[in-house]
């Protein structure tokens, strides 16, 4: 057994109180005892907080490879890191991270030889890099910037407008907006976005409800903006707008929460008479890709788990009237582009991408090679142009940007990487192994060549499993720091996921998310019978959703996991739909409140009512920030507080709670390298990596 930095035994923890707090779900009693920690504001909770971190830091300060793994994260960061270029008017616009700036600079150029420009630098916004760039768009002609801010990792954000001749800024302010999309007109006099009420308006709870569509134009203020959409009778329902390439038309894509099922409306842009509810019914996903004049092309899931392209003529836009252009195939699609008069339609075959050309009528014309098995982090270009820009990544490969020429049929590396690690030494295999069911799962493992296989590798096997959100291959730096070190990593492609299209997705959601704790215990199962690797040293890894696929794996599967990194979790399973934007998520897990079937389900794996005393689990680190108001550090902190309080005290229950950060999105690089080392400490000590 490994010895810890300090005794693990329960009077080690900071001191939880268990209220008496009990509330009947569908007549079963279900105690509470933790939802004090529920109030972030509060002494208590702040206190407990404060002590959980001291611990934590305690037991990660005594680690002596600590202080080299964040030493080596800082070498491995350092190199310049670049986004798909777009453009717009005559310019070229693109992200670059130097290599351990807080936060990506946007730059522009006029073209592709000449000098970049810094169009915005986020770094220049907070000293400690918590200010982060989180939405852009950029006018017609090239010369506008609307921009959108978060603080702390907040899903809200304050929009701002930039004119990028002078590098001014416009004198107003948009507030209360998060998940918009800004679609600007094309005389460049302003824009359309989303936003929900002014905090105080309406309830607390309604404060991500109401969502309403407004005309900002330029320099004037919010308050004269006015008002396009609302839906009060739906208050659930939100709106996200846009402009068609032609700028003919505004249309709205109508979304409720995370449920994929959309609904789409449109309108002349001229006009003022309420919008066309065009596809009204949320039977299925229906993404616009592009026009041509009254002809809308919609790449869709109706009648297509896997996704196929459809063309829908306004002037007969009755079903029976639908054109189809590209047919579902075996392979799922995930996205697909108009450029150059062509449809080039990325596909999703076995969790790897691929992208194939097509003309306007669904001919067919080649597929582009890329450079490996691997993933597309982003694809651009205009109908009208001759280029396109993708970039492309592999577990091995790092982040290359791509131009295609259509001209030559040529596909060129425009930023080719300036990642030195040598990868020569590695390799990635995808095998298939069978869930409970004997569904076939996917699963990608990378690791040093000449590997044995004795069952003492150290193994990182990561999952999510969830909101229809694919896990294609990826470049990670941190992650090097595992392999270069002889761990192994893995990533499971479980059900609920969309590798395989909506079908996918429903297999592993509401009363089937049984199915995804499933397919990962099944992968650990595979990792450990085929000689990998053992229980004591496999360790899983997953955040949010995530967060909850490991939890819930590690309680019904105790013995199978030497350590676990449960990041920003969703653990309570009955009261999540209670804070910030949680009924989001009703249409992927369900309402135990509302739903005595989905109370059912639910409460059989809800992490945090089944814990069981007694039980030895494995070592645990979760990890929180203070200001997520997307998952709320509540779910990380009762789950923890239960284990600490109920689990064998023979491994540590740890949790990390960030300070200044949220969800994820726009953490700074500092803060990212500092949470890496902590999480690469805690599984070097628990697996024994040497």
């Amino acid at each position: 057994m490994t010895t810890f930095p300090f005794s693990v035994t329960a009077k080690n923890y900071p001191v939880a109180l268990q209220d008496n707090v009990i509330e009947d779900y569908h007549g079963t009693p279900v105690a509470d005892p933790y939802r004090w920690l529920e109030d972030p504001a509060s002494e208590e909770t702040q206190a407990w907080g404060t002590a959980q971190n001291i611990l934590t830091q305690e037991f990660l300060g005594k680690i002596p490879q600590r202080k080299h793994i964040q030493a080596r994260l800082k070498e491995l960061w350092d190199y310049p890191r670049y986004s798909v270029p777009s453009k717009e008017g005559h310019a070229y616009f693109f992200s670059k991270n130097d290599g351990l700036q807080n936060q990506a600079v946007l730059y522009t150029q006029q073209d592709l030889a000449s000098k970049p420009v810094v169009a915005l630098d986020p770094n220049q916004l907070s000293i400690d890099g918590t200010v982060a760039l989180t939405n852009q768009a950029i006018s017609r002609n090239g010369k506008l910037l609307a921009y959108g801010l978060s603080k702390s990792g907040s899903d809200w954000q304050d929009i701002k407008i930039r004119d990028l001749a002078t590098s001014q800024d416009y004198p107003e302010t948009i507030q209360w907006s998060k998940f918009s999309d800004i679609a600007w007109k094309h005389d460049n006099s302003g824009f359309y976005y989303s936003r929900f009420p002014e905090p105080g308006s309406v309830s607390k709870e309604d404060e991500s409800n109401y969502n309403k569509v407004y005309w900002h134009q330029l320099d004037t203020t919010q308050a004269q903006d006015k008002l396009i959409h609302e839906q009060p009778e739906a208050k659930g329902l939100a709106f996200s707008p846009t402009i068609t390439e032609d700028g003919r038309y505004i249309t709205l894509n109508v979304w409720e929460g995370t449920n994929p099922k959309n609904r789409f409306y449109y309108r002349e842009i001229t006009s003022e008479q309420p919008f066309i509810r065009l596809l009204n019914q949320a039977d299925a996903r229906y993404d616009l890709i592009d026009n041509i004049g009254s002809i809308l092309y919609f790449q869709t899931d109706f009648k297509a788990p896997r996704n196929r392209v459809i063309a829908i003529d306004l002037a007969h836009p009755e079903v029976h009237n639908w054109r189809e252009i590209i047919a579902q195939t075996e392979d799922t699609i995930s996205s697909v582009l108009t450029v150059n008069n062509y449809l080039a339609v990325t596909y999703m075959h076995d969790a790897h991408e691929l992208v194939k050309l097509y003309d306007l009528n669904g001919k067919f014309i080649r597929e582009i090679q890329l450079p490996t098995i691997g993933s597309v982090t982003g694809i651009s270009g205009k109908r009208t142009e001759q280029e396109m820009f993708l970039g492309f990544t592999s577990f091995l490969y790092p982040t290359t940007i791509f131009r295609y020429d259509f001209t030559t049929d040529q596909l060129i590396a425009l930023r080719p990487s300036e990642n030195k690690f040598d990868h020569s030494g590695y390799e990635t295999k995808q095998i298939f192994y069978p869930s409970k069911d004997g569904t076939k799962i996917p699963m990608f493992i990378t690791h040093k060549k000449g590997l044995k296989l004795n069952g003492q590798n150290p193994t990182l096997l990561y999952g999510y499993g969830g909101f229809n959100i694919s896990l294609t291959p990826s470049f990670s730096p941190s992650r090097l720091v595992w392999l270069e070190n002889g761990g192994i990593y893995a990533i499971a492609n479980l059900r609920g996921g969309g590798e395989y299209g909506e079908a996918w997705h429903q297999a592993g959601m509401l009363g089937n998310k049984q199915n995804v704790f499933d397919d990962f215990a099944a992968a650990a199962t595979w990792l450990i019978t085929h000689q990998y690797t053992s229980a004591p040293q496999l360790a899983i890894n997953g955040g949010s959703n995530g967060g909850l696929l490991v939890a819930a794996t590690m309680l019904q599967h105790p013995e199978l996991f030497g350590a676990v990194v449960c990041q920003v979790p969703v653990t309570d399973m009955l009261r999540y739909h209670r804070f910030t934007v949680g009924r989001y998520w009703i249409p992927e897990y369900g309402n135990a409140q509302a739903n005595a079937a989905d109370f059912k389900f639910m409460y059989d794996y809800s992490p945090v009512h089944n814990v069981k005393a007694g039980v030895t689990y494995p070592a645990i680190l979760v990890t929180t920030a203070d200001t997520d108001d997307r998952v709320v550090p509540a779910h990380a902190k009762k789950f923890t507080a239960m284990l600490q309080a109920k689990a064998e005290a023979v491994h540590p229950v740890l949790i990390r709670i960030e300070t200044k950060a949220g969800h994820g999105s726009g953490k700074p690089t500092a803060k990212v390298i500092e949470e890496q080392s902590d999480i690469y400490a805690f599984l070097f000590k628990t697996l024994a990596v040497k």
